[in-house]
């Protein structure tokens, strides 16, 4: 009876410590809550993989953090930041000046140009004024959604906005719109696929603005967040500077020559 008694105090130390282990607070980075590849997107066994995900664990790695992917329904990503349900963005989110309004930025990761994409016929005009009349796809709460809605609806074309990417190229395969505006390195990943290279094309780059479009992709925080910013700063530096970062990305085929990474 004793040595029962002793067995189980002692297995009881043994969870609670481990409960303690993993009461720890760890790092919760916020992921889209939908497929972005080759980014971000889950395989088979429901685990979430990509470029970003890798990129994840190696920033974690250098700062010695343990760290927890959670997902957020992108147009409240930022809301689950402010409210401290995660503690970094870390979704393909371009540094901007009206997001900074709100929150802060790592040094960015990547960079890749805005491009539109339509179906297949030859025709690479994608000035505002030749899209006229046209439907254009975009996701809610993006870049590529502010710089439509200034450039291309400003002309006379119809922004349709949708929940997710997959939806908007769904849309676009399907012939209920004529162009997608996204992400270079994700609309050349769908037009990779079967779906996308039996309907459609790279129609272009557009134009720079840097007041919509950004400086690059970079990890979002919370302003008062200064500490876990110098720390993920000298992270995402430090794997950039010893070429670790461009490992990772020589990993995804799909990326190659198709981002900028810092130096």
């Amino acid at each position: 009876m004793k040595f029962n008694r002793r067995l189980m105090m002692a297995v009881a130390a043994v969870a609670m410590c481990g409960f303690a282990a993993e009461a720890k607070a760890d790092l919760k980075f916020g992921v889209a809550a939908e497929p972005y590849p080759p980014f971000t997107s889950k395989d088979a066994s429901g685990k979430w993989v990509g470029w970003e995900v890798d990129l994840m664990d190696a920033v974690c790695a250098k700062m010695n953090e343990k760290c927890e992917l959670v997902e957020v329904a992108w147009d409240g990503i930022i809301p689950a930041l402010t409210a401290k349900q995660i503690d970094v963005i870390w979704s393909s989110m371009s540094i901007t000046a009206e997001r900074k309004k709100t929150i802060d930025f790592t040094t960015f990761y990547y960079n890749t140009p805005s491009a539109v994409i339509g179906a297949k016929n030859g025709d690479k005009d994608i000035t505002p004024e030749h899209l006229k009349g046209k439907t254009m796809g975009v996701q809610v709460a993006t870049t590529h959604q502010r710089y439509a809605q200034k450039y291309f609806a400003a002309a006379g074309a119809e922004v349709k906005n949708y929940q997710t990417q997959d939806e908007a190229n769904n849309d676009l395969a399907a012939g209920r719109l004529d162009y997608i505006q996204a992400d270079a390195s994700a609309l050349e990943d769908f037009l990779l696929t079967d779906q996308g290279a039996a309907c459609c094309e790279m129609k272009g780059i557009v134009p720079e603005d840097l007041e919509i479009l950004g400086e690059g992709v970079g990890g979002g925080l919370r302003k008062e967040d200064t500490e876990l910013k110098a720390k993920l700063d000298a992270a995402i530096t430090e794997l950039a500077k010893s070429g670790e970062i461009q490992k990772i990305t020589d990993k995804y085929e799909k990326l190659k020559g198709k981002i900028i990474l810092p130096q």
